[in-house]
């Protein structure tokens, strides 16, 4: 059974940067598709970023988009997240997560790491 772990997240002023990785142990990233969420307290999961299998396609939430870049290597089965000109409404517990549709809609990914948060401060 595959486990995900998040990492890499933190406190950062508004502007400042952050890098989260996620690391598969246990299994394989394989051919699925990976993607980011976030939820921010009182509100309910959204979609961040995706990416397939291949790592040749990316996509990205508007709110994120020219910020946030999205990567994998499946060799070391790890994907991340680098986070840019970070702002307050940024702010939440990050989570990665594997499935084997192309969509954004958190129900169609069935394997979730524990989340790490980001905070960022104005």
């Amino acid at each position: 059974q595959v486990q995900l772990v998040e990492s890499g997240g933190g406190l950062v002023q508004a502007g400042g940067s952050l890098r989260l990785s996620c690391a598969a142990s246990g299994g394989t990233f394989g051919n699925y598709f990976m993607a980011w969420f976030r939820q921010a307290p009182g509100k309910a999961r959204e979609f961040v970023s995706r990416i397939n299998w291949s790592g040749g396609s990316t996509y990205y939430a508007d709110s994120v988009k020219g910020r946030f870049t999205i990567s994998r290597d499946n060799a070391m089965n790890t994907m991340s997240l680098q986070m840019n000109s970070l702002k307050p409404d940024d702010t939440g517990v990050y989570y990665c997560a594997r499935g084997r549709v192309d969509s954004g809609r958190p129900q169609t990914y069935n394997t979730w790491g524990q989340g790490t948060q980001v905070t960022v401060s104005s």
